[in-house]
């Protein structure tokens, strides 16, 4: 090691212009090579023992920064070993200095056979000792088993099986073959991370109707990945509950939205607005991951690989002239880097340092699939690449399992799954907001009135208004200050009237808006509609004038397509206290199992419809069946149950007695 930092450091010494190992009139080869040994030898010493104590003092700094800040530190330690340097013949232009540092780090980490994290030994066992200093100061390590819960965010039931058919992920299809059961579930009506990882790791989803939703009370739009709303969603879980979450005792969250009670998190979103302090920090995953410096610059590498990747393969899409197809310019490329890259790093590496610090419980989320899923369709290529460097992770953290102080059962489940299609505005040509307006009778963008559809919707008002057809003069346009708010969580729509405190029944919409639910109903590209009702308490609204109250709604007319259990979900979001005063789900193909998202996405996920309400369960055979033979796993409430009945079990004897030995006895 000290051998190959020496020759990269000659060899920089070459390249660089503001880097040199001599001094201004010449030295012998001998001197030089004498000098870059001494100055590797600094390097590699001060990066084994101060980087670690600089990187304890920046625990409280948020990964993303601190993977940042690495360079900048690296290469301080760098201008540091060339000042120390006896031969007082080096220097380096500070600049220079960081690509120097990162160069050698990742020489470093490449000789010692750890280019990718997941195939280093060494790590493994940096860790190890970490994680036996800490346990140092921790009671003693149970003799129970430890859980570990992986989520991957948005791989579908079917998605799974495929994969595993396609041989994309070896280690799935191995425990598939001999220590795990698959098991389906689904979802409620909004099939999105935030209703259904606050029902597995709280147990609720109690008024969540959507991803985001319009609040009347507070005049606040909740958003579930925004820290503010995912902390009060947290909050108001845990009152309904009584109850902390699903890792109160000696558990960990990594890379959730909510903690679920663990007293150890990293990257968990419902912190994120809080002031960090010792009780929220993350330790063990941060300082693990970050304590040798090669992994950021892996990381950092690995980052603008895979943005680049992003870049190229949307750029083949686009001259493919593949459909559907998105957008996918921007800042995106660098957002699928970190859901991808980063958070996947730091994720792992936190889970490591569990495992091998003998935590009872370890819940965390993998989001790399949903993000790319959503841009570049469920059953994508890109996607595919990403569920192989999952299962690697999966197989990863399997071996680190084996070096734990303690027996771990490794559970690996989704939150929901992802239905393909193209979105309702490259469809129609308008977006819902715009088809609202119609139906409202307020100025549509001219972009809107041109499509085909956007003249269907305003000659629809015009005809429920038994108005003749306008080539101009005044349009009906209500009171000031009553647009409503439409928002979007894929293929789920809500529409709020914030002037009004209360949510609307459909005589006061029809009152107000007498074109809106017809123009929404019987647009071809909506599935139904749910409004309240002041006869009939709630009613479902289809086209061709269908309309079906909640008391009798039993899956057939509207709901036929969408399958069992869509009543129920329906019924029981009526039920929430912000349910939206109009609740639009987009058509659905059961052939194609196709949707229309209500955003910018062709992998969508938020409401009914085919892929999105069915992930999984994969569970060790140890451990007892999620359900019985023959019944059916429904809702993430469900789903948090059964973790939890797993976690009961662990405390219980590992062994069963025999009956016979039992009565013996």
């Amino acid at each position: 090691m000290w051998a190959v930092s020496t020759v990269t450091m000659l060899v920089l010494a070459g390249i660089l212009p503001d880097f040199r190992l001599q001094s201004a009139d010449g030295d012998s080869a001998t001197r030089i090579a004498m000098t870059a040994a001494l100055g590797a030898g600094v390097f590699g010493v001060l990066s084994a023992v101060v980087w670690p104590l600089l990187v304890r003092l920046l625990l409280l700094v948020p990964a993303l920064v601190l993977g940042l800040l690495v360079f900048f530190l690296n290469g301080s330690l760098l201008l540091v070993a060339l000042r120390v340097n006896p031969s007082g013949q080096s220097e380096a232009a500070p600049e220079t200095a960081v690509i120097v540092a990162a160069v050698m780090s990742a020489v470093a980490s490449a000789t010692g056979g750890a280019l990718a994290v997941r195939d280093d030994d060494a790590y493994r066992r940096r860790l190890s000792r970490l994680a036996t200093r800490r346990r140092s100061s921790r009671p003693p390590c149970p003799a129970t088993p430890g859980t570990v819960f992986l989520q991957l965010d948005g791989v579908g039931h079917d998605v799974l099986t495929d994969a595993v058919a396609k041989g994309l992920m070896p280690t799935v299809a191995a425990w598939l073959g001999s220590t795990h059961r698959l098991t389906p579930w689904r979802t409620d009506w909004s099939s999105q991370t935030g209703a259904s990882q606050l029902g597995i790791l709280h147990g609720s989803t109690f008024d969540v109707p959507a991803f985001r939703w319009y609040e009347k009370d507070s005049r606040e739009v909740m958003v579930c990945n925004r820290p503010t709303s995912a902390a009060e969603l947290q909050r108001r879980a845990v009152e309904r509950t009584a109850d902390g979450g699903l890792l109160t005792l000696d558990g960990a969250s990594r890379g959730n939205l909510f903690s679920g009670g663990a007293d150890e998190q990293a990257l968990v979103l419902s912190i994120a607005a809080r002031r960090r302090g010792r009780e929220n920090r993350s330790r063990a995953g941060y300082f693990a991951y970050f304590s040798d410096p090669a992994n950021a610059v892996r990381t950092a590498l690995s980052f603008f690989a895979d943005a680049g990747r992003e870049v190229g393969q949307s750029v083949t899409a686009r001259m493919r002239k593949q459909r559907p197809r998105v957008g996918r310019g921007g800042l995106y490329p660098f957002v699928r880097a970190f859901a991808t890259v980063v958070e996947r790093d730091v994720v792992v590496a936190a889970v490591m340092g569990d495992l091998l610090a003998g935590r009872s419980a370890v819940y965390a989320d993998l989001v790399a699939y949903d993000e790319v899923a959503h841009h570049s369709g469920p059953r994508s290529r890109d996607a595919d690449k990403v569920l192989q460097r999952l299962d690697r992770a999966l197989a990863l953290i399997e071996k680190v399992a084996e070096h734990a102080p303690r027996h771990y059962r490794i559970v690996v489940l989704s939150d929901h799954g992802q239905s393909p299609g193209e979105t309702f505005r490259s469809r129609y040509g308008l977006t819902l907001g715009d088809l609202v307006r119609a139906g409202c009778g307020l100025h549509v963008p001219r972009r809107a009135e041109r499509t085909h559809s956007g003249t269907e919707a305003r000659a629809a008002v015009r005809a429920a208004l038994r108005r003749p057809v306008e080539e101009g003069g005044e349009k009906h346009r209500p009171a000031p200050g009553s647009e409503p708010v439409v928002l979007a969580s894929g293929n789920l729509g809500l529409v709020s009237f914030p002037d009004v405190p209360h949510r609307m029944t459909k005589e006061e919409i029809d009152a107000r808006y007498p074109a809106l639910l017809t123009t929404l109903a019987n647009h071809p590209g909506i599935g139904f509609l749910l409004v309240r009702s002041d006869e009939h308490g709630g009613v479902l609204l289809g086209a061709y004038g269908a309309e079906i109250p909640l008391d009798r709604l039993d899956g057939s007319g509207p709901l036929a397509v969408f399958g069992p259990g869509a009543a129920d979900a329906v019924r029981r979001t009526h039920s929430f206290p912000h349910t939206a005063d109009i609740m639009v789900n987009s058509w659905y193909d059961p052939d194609s199992g196709e949707v229309l998202a209500f955003e910018e996405q062709i992998g969508s996920h938020g409401g009914l419809g085919g892929a999105q309400g069915r992930p999984f369960l994969l569970s060790p055979l140890d451990v007892s069946a999620p359900v019985a033979e023959g019944e059916e796993l429904a809702g993430a409430e469900a789903v948090h149950g059964v973790l939890r009945r797993w976690l009961r079990e662990a405390d219980g004897p590992q062994v069963p007695v025999p009956a016979g030995e039992e009565t013996a006895a």
